[in-house]
């Protein structure tokens, strides 16, 4: 009989938790054997507290139930992203990008449509939030739970605060036989071969099969060790610095993650049950830290300095390999975008669930390296691409930041080909698959894009509007009748908590 496979896991936090319990879950225990080694006194970065919908199917499939993990994470309920002052110079104030759900099925078609018409300058209703549910949720200030009568399956994510899930997951896994060490990394041995032999730690030495890279920026095992290069996305994606600082608990907690743009960047506002977190996003070529410090300050009406503020830096791109040798990077190892869109666990979910089927499709070997890292390369270029849009198409005119992001041509093939699309008046949903990257983002979420910064063409003099499905159609009524049947957030949140 063959021995178990030894898979060992460097560095915790969120990344390394969710790959233990994973790993725990799919394969039992005779099959493959997992430890995970972390140090207590290196801290997480926790650049971000929002999750998308495929969280939700995480803890689906480990049968983890939101009343046990949530409250012990102090998580709130997310339904969409709500961006304010990113296109003044369109006359929108603001806009909101939903998740986009089974009941959805029934207007999008209406609101890209009428997207196709204001596009060739008829004025017709497209703000993103009226056609889809979850949008409508978030302007009622409703959680995304159904009642048992309620036919539809609604997607959504979640608020968190990272280091507390990092704990929670720990706790799971052990619970499922993961094996926890906490010591410090202070060697990676290689054979002649070039793969890692074993870990050298304060505790002893760690022997394994196959490594999983959990270790942050630092990257000490894929990066460092195996000298895999990391591949820069500051061509286009300037943001690489950010600072942290809480507020008190919302009166009334939000079901949105709030991105607001400022002189040189972004703040986020993430509410969870305990407190609010926010942060600043922006480019160091533009703001020193002292500078952005004070400018969140003044934007949150914090006058007192008794708070005090986190400074991150941000390394954005991705590594050239994601899975090289015997060593599989996650999480900030393998690569970072900055959390616009909250896809850092987005990212880390499908490469562990793809890496699984791959892994175990080889009969637990390297061949299907190649595909992993063909896969995990495209999900991270395309997702770079729908940050790089949001940038590219802000018609602000404040600060240098804001003209050169707009004034920036180095664009994907892909991107280019989107926007090309949109403003040609040809169809959009048609080019998504063409070049068959619906699995990121569908034609919906560009459509909430580019309608929500009022991306269009000048309106024709003259015409009035007509062929407004949003009123033929009588979308509201409908949109409006399905939202009846949720709870106010608070009131949601107050009993999960009992």
């Amino acid at each position: 009989m063959n021995s178990p496979i030894h898979i060992v896991i460097a560095g915790g936090g969120t990344a390394g938790w969710m790959a233990a319990n994973y790993f725990a879950h799919k394969w039992p225990s005779g099959k493959v054997n997992i430890t995970l080694v972390e140090s207590s006194d290196i801290g997480i970065i926790g650049v971000g507290e929002g999750s998308t919908p495929t969280l939700k199917r995480f803890f689906d499939e480990l049968n983890i139930q939101e009343n046990d993990w949530m409250p012990k994470c102090n998580a709130t309920y997310k339904v969409s992203i709500q961006f304010k002052d990113w296109s003044p110079g369109s006359g929108i104030n603001q806009y909101r990008h939903p998740f986009i759900s089974q009941t959805d099925t029934f207007t999008q078609r209406a609101f890209e449509v009428n997207c196709r018409t204001r596009r060739l300058g008829l004025d017709t209703h497209v703000t993103p939030e009226d056609f889809l549910i979850n949008g409508v949720l978030a302007q009622q200030n409703k959680a995304p739970l159904t009642p048992d009568n309620f036919p539809f399956r609604m997607e959504y994510g979640y608020h968190f605060d990272s280091a507390l899930l990092g704990n929670y997951l720990r706790e799971v896994a052990v619970g499922k036989g993961v094996t926890h060490i906490n010591a410090i990394i202070s060697n990676v041995a290689l054979y002649p071969r070039g793969d890692i032999s074993h870990l050298v730690t304060d505790k002893g030495i760690i022997k394994g099969d196959f490594f999983v890279d959990c270790t942050g920026f630092s990257s000490t095992l894929l990066q460092q060790s195996l000298g895999v290069k990391f591949n820069s996305y500051s061509e286009n994606l300037f943001n690489d610095s950010a600072v942290v600082l809480p507020t008190r608990v919302q009166e009334n907690i939000k079901v949105e993650t709030q991105s607001t743009a400022l002189s040189n960047g972004w703040c986020w506002t993430i509410p969870l049950q305990n407190r609010t977190g926010n942060g600043y996003v922006y480019s160091a070529a533009h703001l020193s830290k002292d500078q952005a410090e004070e400018e969140l300050r003044r934007h949150l009406g914090l006058e007192s300095t008794d708070v005090e503020a986190r400074h991150l830096k941000m390394k954005v791109g991705q590594v050239g390999q994601h899975w090289h040798k015997n060593c599989l990077a996650l999480g900030l190892s393998q690569g970072f975008i900055e959390p616009l869109e909250a896809t850092a666990l987005h990212l880390v979910q499908i490469c562990i669930e793809y890496f699984s089927d791959m892994f175990e499709k080889s009969g637990f070997s390297t061949k299907e390296s190649s595909n992993y890292n063909s896969f995990a390369k495209e999900r991270f270029d395309r997702v770079r691409d729908y940050i790089v849009a949001h940038y590219k198409l802000n018609t602000r005119d404040d600060s240098d930041y804001w003209r050169d992001n707009r004034n920036n041509m180095v664009m994907s093939d892909s991107l280019k080909s989107i926007i090309s699309t949109w403003f040609s008046r040809e169809d959009l949903a048609t080019e998504i698959k063409r070049q068959n990257i619906g699995m990121h983002w569908d034609s919906v979420s560009w459509h909430c894009l580019f309608a929500g910064y009022g991306a269009f063409p000048p309106l024709e003099k003259n015409q009035p509007g007509r062929g407004d499905l949003y009123k033929e159609q009588n979308i509201e009524r409908f949109i409006q009748g399905c939202a009846l049947n949720f709870k106010h957030n608070n009131s949601v949140l107050e009993e999960l908590m009992r």
